[in-house]
Formats: structure tokens, sequence, C-alpha cells
């Protein structure tokens, strides 16, 4: 309960003062005081504190803690989630900081000095009206709130703030935006590729649209994976950018996908000629033996590659949509599709897919619907 008291004292020049102190106890024992020079005011904040204390809502921090201070905060914790391996990469927490000092703290249209007591679900349509007025895409967009969105979880397990104020908040895309469907390239595509690439990057492209691995999950393969005679790869890890080695972006990441006849055929030949050949060595390591960089990879090998070809828009990710796209033309099940691809849900994989999948049943109901209208 809160209570409210009545202070009057006199100044040093003898002119009489009245004020009107807000008593409370805090979810955690600690003794809170608001001083108001009305009653009515007063009296208003004691209904209000009342209110959150009944809910279990109130937290006293909210009216010290800036945006600032809270993303502050949360990147420090994320700076030893990742030193303890916690399932934050570097490349995440660069993402992270990207979107906090450009965006969430800019002098301009950012947030940072906003208390947390005082900031609402407007203040954050606010901000993501002013990001977008920036020329902001609406993908990005998405992701700065997203941080955002992690940043007051993280103050709300702080006992910072209670409820987090972006949550259930949109950036609102075109009509449109959701019709975009996935168009892998097409067989004579990929061959006009591979007719134009030399004979190691020709194999590093079959094998990324036979197997449907993340870049990521390609460079990081080392022979051992490789179990030649079930015939199937195991894929169990991930390089990024920085060359940090981590888990598959999913849980259902971890996997195995079955090789064909001829690819083990080839890589048999590739592991024969390589100088890393070890069980522990990499499948396509640089010239070092080290992780391949895929911006340097694609930049100076691949895009001239489509160049030569006269090829457009295909990006190396592209490769995966092919392969899911054969996995859906030879009639694997759904669920096959899902695991074999690293989904992390059938949901996913039919969202992205779907449309490919032949739909016979659908078109025999519209040809029975049709015949009964104009037959």
């Amino acid at each position: 309960m809160a209570s409210i008291r009545k202070r009057e004292w006199k100044t040093a020049k003898g002119l009489q003062r009245t004020a009107y102190i807000v008593d409370c106890v805090d979810g955690q024992g600690g003794r809170q005081r608001q001083q108001f020079t009305r009653w009515k005011e007063a009296d208003r904040f004691r209904i209000k504190i009342e209110n959150q204390l009944s809910e279990g809502a109130y937290r006293p921090d909210a009216k010290k803690v800036t945006i600032k201070d809270a993303c502050e905060a949360f990147l420090d914790h994320c700076e030893g989630r990742k030193e303890r391996n916690e399932r934050m990469s570097r490349k995440m927490l660069t993402v992270y900081r990207g979107h906090v000092s450009n965006h969430i703290l800019h002098p301009e249209h950012g947030v940072g000095r906003t208390k947390l007591s005082q900031f609402t679900a407007k203040s954050v349509g606010d901000f993501r009206d002013r990001i977008r007025l920036t020329g902001m895409t609406v993908p990005t967009a998405r992701k700065v709130l997203a941080t955002l969105h992690a940043a007051l979880e993280f103050a709300i397990s702080q006992d910072w703030i209670a409820v987090n104020a972006a949550h259930g908040v949109k950036v609102i895309g075109p009509r449109n935006e959701g019709s975009k469907k996935i168009k892998p390239p097409t067989k004579a595509i990929l061959r006009a590729i591979l007719d134009a690439a030399n004979d190691d990057l020709r194999l590093m492209i079959l094998f990324a649209a036979a197997t449907g691995l993340r870049a990521g999950e390609q460079w990081a393969l080392r022979w051992g994976d490789i179990d030649a005679a079930a015939g199937m790869l195991s894929v169990e890890r991930r390089v990024d950018a920085y060359g940090e080695v981590g888990a598959p972006k999913t849980a259902a990441g971890t996997r195995a996908v079955p090789l064909a006849s001829m690819m083990l055929r080839s890589l048999k030949e590739w592991r024969i000629q390589s100088k890393y050949s070890n069980a522990d060595d990499l499948i396509f390591p640089n010239k070092k033996g080290r992780y391949m960089g895929h911006d340097n990879l694609v930049k100076r090998r691949y895009k001239p590659a489509l160049v030569a070809a006269e090829v457009f828009d295909i990006n190396w990710h592209s490769l995966r949509h092919y392969a899911i796209s054969t996995w859906i033309d030879a009639g694997l099940a759904p669920k096959t599709i899902q695991t074999f691809a690293g989904h992390s849900s059938l949901a996913v994989t039919m969202d992205r897919y779907g449309h490919l999948f032949p739909s016979d049943d659908h078109k025999a109901a519209m040809d029975a619907i049709a015949g009964e209208l104009m037959g």
C-alpha cells in the first residue's frame, strides 16, 4: 500500500511551504518516496503506484534508467555471452552494436535519453516511424526493433521494468510483401555457371547445389564429417564471417544429409589431390588450409563466373534454393525436405517452398469445379 503524508516547513526567509509525500514499499522491500506540491497530484500518483504494486509491475529503477543505460548494459551482457559461448556470435554482437549506436541511440531520431518509466508502446511506434522516414527499408527496421525488443527484455530480467513496450509493435510492409516466392535457378542457368567455373569452384558449386548446405556450414565441413560407406554427411557446425565456429543456425541445423554416389566419387578425387586430407582437415579450405573467406570467394571467383556465363541475380544462397527445389521435384516428402534443409519447422519449409510442390489434387478439384459450370 502507498500512503500520503503532509509536510510543512518554513524557508530560511520565513516563508511557509507545504508538500505531499507519497510513501510506499516496493516488491523487494525497499521504501520509495515521491514529493508533490499538490495533494491531487500526489493522490493520482498513489493510485498509479498501488495499481502497479498489486499487479507486480512497479519498478522504482524505471525512473532512473534510460534506454541508453539499458542498451549499454544489454550489450555488455551480450559480450559476456559471447565470451562464454552462450549462443552469441561475434557477428550477432556486431549487428546489435550497429543497431544500438546507429539508430536506437541516434541523437536525432533515437530514443536513448528516454527514461524506461516513460517509454511506452507509442514511444516505440514513433521511433519506428522516424527511422522509416530516414529511408530505412522494412526488413532493416524490423531488425532494429527486434534489437530494441531484446534490450528491453534484458531490462525486464534486471527488474528495471515489468513490461516490454516494444512487444507487438510491428513494421508494416507493402501489400504484396508476402507474395514474393523463392524462385530457384533453372538447370540451364546452373549448367551455364558450372561451364564458366574452373574445376575447384565447379566442385564447390556442385556441392552446394546438391546438399543444400548454407555457406557457413559448407566451409566448416571436415573430412571426418563424411561417412563414405553410408553415403551420409554430418552437419554439426558453421563458421561465420569472422572465422569463428559455432553450432548451426537452428537446433534442426545439426543433421545428416545423404550424398549421391557421383558426389562421393568427386570428393574422393578432391581429397586425393588436396594437401589437406586428414580427417580433421577442412574439405574446402583456403590456400593455407584455413576457413574459406566466403565474401572473398564470391567477389573474386563466383561473381566473375556469373559474368562469364552472362547470368545475373543468382547469389550463392540460390544454390541452396536449387538443391531444395530438386528434392521437391524428386518427390521427397515435405518432412524429409525440412530435415535435409535444416529448417527449424515444417512451417518454414512450406512457407518458403510450398508453391514448388506439385498439386495434382488441386488441379483435379479445379477441373471438377469447372466441369460443373462449363460442361
